[in-house]
């Protein structure tokens, strides 16, 4: 078994799959962000006011400025999706986000504005607040939690109607946005590949990126060649881990975590079929390879 391991992992080597001591595999420089907001709460703020416009405009620039792709969810979502919706719930918002393929979203940024009034016999007290999450579109991971809110109240007219306080909450939205896309920077670069410029004017980088998620199912494989293939899974370059999902005698399905980007682990899946000797399709759907096993016909004399 030793001897047989030897051979996969140089044979792997010399026709070029991966390499064990590659540079990480990353899905570009940054990770594709879609940032959404959350409103099916009566009391907050809906994405057709002027303050949810000022926050998501806010929140764009800013990781615009800290280097991050920021894809417009109208413009992405024209061709299949009703526009204009509000009071939407957080399974819809996740069923968007999931289901946008060009470009494919890496991580949705999910808002809630929050703004509330307590009226005085001498004056209207108004508090804004925003909370929302980082949320890993393949596998549904949060990234990170996040909230802003003004130290103080803010002072209104006693007689403060609902217009009143969306224009007085709207006054405060491109600070609260910045200081918002501040702490998401800082949660996103912890999880995205920091470019470094080397003495050669060569692009690397120090640390891996989003850590990325697959199904994988196996349809047609005996038991033996499975025993391969999941040598060939552990020897990917960006390999983390993986577990099984169901096991029968002919179907196999892992649940598999890796830095690499998809394109590769695609690449790397096919040209494992050709190494193995073994004709097949590698089928892409979302996040999910189903790689099954062409069987040669039988010849009849």
């Amino acid at each position: 078994m030793q001897i047989t391991k030897f051979i996969l992992v140089t044979c792997i080597v010399t026709f070029g799959v991966l390499s064990l001591k590659a540079a990480p595999a990353i899905a570009g420089e940054q990770p594709n962000i879609l940032i959404m907001g959350e409103d099916v709460d009566t009391d907050t703020a809906s994405r057709n006011t002027r303050i949810y416009r000022r926050v998501l405009d806010a929140l764009t620039n800013e990781l615009h400025y800290e280097g991050f792709k920021v894809f417009d969810e109208t413009a992405v979502t024209l061709d299949n999706f009703v526009q204009g919706r509000a009071r939407r719930s957080d399974a819809e918002i996740i069923d968007i986000a999931k289901s946008i393929q060009q470009p494919p979203i890496d991580i949705a940024t999910i808002f809630t504005i929050y703004a509330s009034s307590k009226t005085l016999r001498y004056t209207t007290k108004i508090r804004t607040r925003i909370t929302g999450r980082l949320l890993n579109v393949k596998d549904g991971q949060r990234l990170g939690n996040f909230e802003v809110e003004l130290p103080m109240p803010d002072n209104a007219p006693v007689n403060c109607n609902q217009e009143c306080i969306l224009e007085i909450v709207s006054k405060n939205a491109k600070i609260l946005a910045q200081d918002l896309g501040v702490i998401l920077a800082t949660k996103l670069k912890a999880i995205s590949p920091l470019a470094i410029i080397d003495d050669t004017n060569e692009k690397k980088y120090s640390q891996n990126g989003l850590d990325a998620a697959y199904s994988l199912l196996f349809s047609g494989f005996s038991t033996n060649e499975i025993n391969f293939i999941e040598e060939y899974l552990v020897a990917f370059s960006g390999y983390k881990k993986h577990r099984p999902v169901s096991s029968t005698l002919r179907t196999h399905e892992y649940w598999y975590e890796t830095t690499s980007d998809i394109a590769r682990l695609n690449r790397n899946l096919r040209l494992m079929l050709e190494h193995l000797g073994t004709k097949g399709r590698v089928v892409l759907k979302n996040n999910k390879f189903i790689i099954e096993k062409i069987s040669a016909a039988i010849k009849v004399d």
